[in-house]
């Protein structure tokens, strides 16, 4: 089947986690489907708990979306799930493969809906956009193909490796499937899943690194997370001379916030710098008593849980991000501080490494914690001395998210890889991240 490249495609998209009032994957899901629609006519497939919040979002339910209740399975092993991960936040590797085991059951469900459609041609493209996880296979993606409709899959994402150094967090975050992780390149359904595939969009070049080289001419990379520029619409307008930075995230092990408190302290207790620290978590009471110890708490502000529609609001009265997170998929937060024109200073690893330029912010390597400590203190040093040199930058940082990562802009991209997809006979496969900004004039001290 091939559709007209001048004309809408008809794309049943999957996404079983798509829910505009929640973060992370859920709200990529949502955010990817939704800006689809101003390119391709979208129905949209997720499952049943996401169903009130689509209708709050004014979707009409059998003409926009259909919700799948895939309960009697879900629920009960996701109740087993959040016993196996022993704390909140953690065990994300066992969160995964208890998901592979409850998602078959929802596609099996998607088909018994929708087959006969698939079957009848009332589709062009089946894509399915979440979960994005590459360990989880497709039970239906044999079934689209032999339908002769084309099957994409992904946005697809996760399983970075942890860095060597790291083994303790990794340890803390209760990560103990992530040392048996490559076992899933051998799970039944993962091979037949890329082989019935039309299309396979990565989101990071290691994911795409893992997909076997029969099927690397199948791969197309497109960062998953975007920007709504409804929620992250502001312009950061620091004030004063002193450096002002910000971290955003889970207070987990592998964010990095105590190598971050370690390595701001003495420009925080010597007034050159501030540090606002945006969220919650376990380590919390760990991370004021070690800024109480460092004696740099007079510079320091942690504002808690913080509703992520207020997060651009602390956000953009800073310089910079510091974000020495070791384990990131898809670094969200660092593209929402782009966005508002605060300048990442991230480690250089996984999907931070990738979203951030040596034009649009600054990178450290990603060494033992002392290492990273050290490089991020003497960033801030470089930093404190002129903050208003980071404007350009800044500059730069905004205009390449316009450029690149606003969900329309997203849409578009994805409407490249529909019409390869749709047009088989085409040699010329998206390339589209190989354009990059122009360098800029800036030289900090």
């Amino acid at each position: 089947m091939t559709a007209q490249k001048t004309n809408r495609p008809r794309v049943l998209a999957i996404a079983e986690a798509a829910n505009p009032e929640w973060v992370s994957v859920p709200l990529v899901g949502w955010s990817l489907a939704e800006a689809l629609r101003e390119v391709a006519d979208v129905h949209l497939v997720t499952q049943v708990r996401n169903r009130d919040a689509i209708l709050r979002a004014g979707l009409i339910e059998g003409q926009d979306f259909t919700a799948i209740d895939s309960e009697a399975v879900a629920r009960p092993l996701w109740a087993v799930a959040e016993k196996l991960r022993m704390g909140e936040g953690k065990g994300w590797t066992t969160l995964q493969a208890i998901n592979a085991l409850i998602y078959p059951w929802f596609e099996h469900l998607v088909w018994k809906e929708f087959g006969q459609a698939i079957k009848a041609g009332k589709f062009d493209i089946v894509h399915r956009i979440t979960p994005l996880s590459p360990t989880i296979s497709s039970p239906i993606a044999r079934k689209v193909d032999r339908a002769g409709v084309p099957f994409i899959l992904g946005p697809l994402n996760g399983g970075v490796p942890w860095p060597k150094h790291f083994d303790a967090e990794r340890r803390a975050e209760k990560e103990w499937l992530s040392y048996l992780r490559d076992a899933y390149k051998h799970l039944p359904g993962r091979e037949n899943t890329l082989k019935h595939a039309s299309t396979l969009i990565v989101g990071s070049r290691h994911t795409q690194s893992e997909i076997p080289d029969a099927y690397q001419s199948k791969t197309i990379y497109v960062p998953e997370n975007g920007i709504d520029p409804t929620r992250f619409n502001q312009v950061a307008k620091p004030k004063g001379d002193v450096l002002k930075a910000c971290f955003v995230g889970r207070l987990v092990p592998y964010k990095g916030a105590d190598m971050l408190i370690a390595a701001a302290a003495d420009y925080l207790r010597s007034g050159r710098m501030t540090l606002d620290i945006i969220g919650d978590g376990p380590m919390l009471g760990h991370l004021m008593e070690q800024a109480k110890t460092l004696d740099c708490l007079s510079g320091l502000t942690f504002h808690k849980w913080v509703p992520h529609a207020d997060v651009q609001s602390i956000l953009s009265q800073s310089h910079i991000l510091s974000f020495p997170s070791i384990r990131e998929f898809g670094g969200g937060v660092v593209l929402e501080a782009m966005a508002l024109g605060v300048v990442p200073v991230i480690v250089d690893y996984a999907g931070p490494g990738e979203l951030v330029t040596s034009e649009t912010g600054f990178k450290v390597p990603c060494g033992s914690r002392e290492e990273i400590i050290t490089a991020f203190r003497e960033t801030f040093e470089r930093l404190s001395k002129n903050p208003a040199a980071l404007a350009p930058i800044a500059h730069s940082a905004k205009a390449r998210v316009d450029e690149y990562f606003m969900w329309p802009q997203k849409a578009n991209q994805i409407r490249q890889v529909y019409d390869w997809t749709l047009d088989q006979k085409r040699a010329d496969k998206p390339d589209i991240f190989a354009a990059r900004l122009r360098p800029i004039a800036a030289t900090m001290p």
